[in-house]
């Protein structure tokens, strides 16, 4: 989609509908937040900050996605960069983390890309612009990247979708028996759906979420890396 409508004014409902019509969707960009803000109010009070980007958190913890949104900085420096982050403290209190993109000028080929966040190490990540192909490339790390420890669910899969067994089919109801977990079907799913990249390349066991006349089904397929 390329048209979004504001928060309390449909955004909501469409990023919702969106997601059960693709519910393979892990990602989705909102570009500007600016452009999805209600309209009038305290624009730039910490409370009013805190509020707007609480709601969207709120919406992509229900979803099971991420939503990433652009923003601006303002030209004023500072010691911390996030404090140039245009607005108040109250945006990146209320969000789960933020990258922050610095160039010296618009036309350079290099940059600094500066990560924050509740659950990850601050990094400090120096790339460089591939010009023919118009991608950032990572040159160095000014820090070691943060391991993420296991995470029990994707461990309770991987015992469950072995070499022995390489497949299952069934409904996040079953899923949540067979793992012998507490969680909620619905819980469940979205636990998997955000993390079934990390299910992917670290457990090699492929996530499908599918809908049919029959119901919402969900299929786990193991597929080990070519020799």
């Amino acid at each position: 989609a390329i048209y979004a409508k504001q928060l309390g004014l449909g955004l909501e409902e469409q990023l919702k509908k969106f997601v059960r019509q693709h519910p393979d969707t892990k990602l989705i960009i909102i570009d500007t937040l600016q452009k999805v803000r209600e309209v009038g109010g305290e624009k730039y009070s910490y409370a009013n900050d805190y509020e707007v980007v609480g709601k969207l958190k709120r919406l992509a913890d229900d979803c099971g996605i991420c939503l990433l949104l652009v923003h601006h900085t303002r030209k004023q420096q500072a010691d911390d960069k996030f404090d140039m982050i245009s607005g108040t403290n109250g945006l990146l209190g209320a969000a789960d983390g933020a990258f922050l993109l610095q160039k010296e000028k618009r036309t350079d080929g290099s940059a600094i890309l500066d990560v924050a966040g509740r659950d990850q190490q601050d990094q400090r990540m120096y790339l460089t612009k591939d010009r023919e192909r118009l991608v950032w490339e990572l040159e160095r790390l000014e820090t070691e990247p943060w391991v993420e420890p296991p995470d029990p669910v994707l461990e309770a899969v991987a015992a469950l979708v072995t070499a022995d067994r390489p497949a299952w089919g069934g409904t996040a109801t079953e899923l949540a028996a067979a793992l012998q977990t507490d969680m909620k079907p619905n819980a469940l799913a979205m636990r998997l759906n955000v993390r079934a990249g990390r299910l992917a390349a670290e457990y090699h066991i492929r996530y499908e979420n599918s809908r049919s006349h029959a119901g919402r089904s969900i299929a786990l397929t193991l597929e080990p890396p070519q020799a």
